[in-house]
């Protein structure tokens, strides 16, 4: 595993956990962020993944 995979991986989690906090708590703007968060931990983790296969390690 690369940084980016971990970091991307981590910032979905994050994400996961704030769109839900958002939504126990009636926070639309939470629940975006948190969803923006997910998409972007998302390609994040992807990236590390191209990586990991340019390397051969795949």
């Amino acid at each position: 595993m690369n940084k980016d995979q971990i970091k991307g991986k981590t910032k979905d989690v994050g994400g996961k956990i704030q769109q839900k906090v958002g939504e126990a708590v009636g926070s639309r703007q939470q629940q975006s962020e948190g969803l923006s968060n997910q998409a972007e931990g998302k390609v994040q983790k992807k990236v590390g993944d191209l990586k990991e296969v340019a390397k051969g390690n795949r």
